[in-house]
């Protein structure tokens, strides 16, 4: 799946604002594209559980970056999912 990553904090909750190299890699994105679902064991497809516009949570250094234009992707397998957040 494709997620489009949630543009990250630009300052703290008490007021400081962070410098670029302080920041750290987001971990929330909402879903921008799925492929077809996986595989089970018997070989028959199984849909996805969750679906473009979703917004979710996934594991910090999971998946790979994908920089397109001005956008920030990451490209996740399901299992990278930790939750749906919205």
């Amino acid at each position: 799946m494709f997620i489009k990553v949630s543009a990250s904090e630009e300052k703290t909750a008490g007021g400081i604002f962070l410098p670029e190299t302080a920041k750290e890699k987001p971990q929330v994105g909402e879903i921008a594209a799925v492929g077809p679902g996986k595989r089970s064991e018997d070989g028959t497809r199984q849909d996805l559980e969750v679906k473009v516009g979703d917004k979710v949570l996934y594991s910090k250094y999971a998946g790979t970056d994908i920089k397109l234009g001005t956008e920030e992707y990451v490209l996740l397998s399901e299992k990278d999912i930790l939750a749906i957040v919205g």
